[in-house]
């Protein structure tokens, strides 16, 4: 009988993580979810992020790129 293998796939993002994900400092990261333009929520004394709100941001950084360049 083969094993099977279950994959817990993480809910949550710390500020560090996402700041890892965009190839950004954790400064700016942080910058950027303390002005609201990176959803977040807090959690105790910890901010946690979406990846939905990790893929958001991008989008928007993305859709404004394209229009600047129409």
């Amino acid at each position: 009988m083969a094993a099977t293998t279950t994959v817990i796939e993480r809910k949550w993002h710390t500020t560090a993580e996402v700041a890892e994900m965009l190839g950004f400092g954790l400064s700016k990261t942080k910058m950027l979810v303390l002005s609201g333009q990176i959803r977040s929520v807090a959690i105790g004394r910890n901010r946690r992020i979406l990846p939905l709100w990790v893929d958001e941001y991008v989008a928007r950084v993305v859709a404004t790129a394209e229009e600047m360049a129409a």
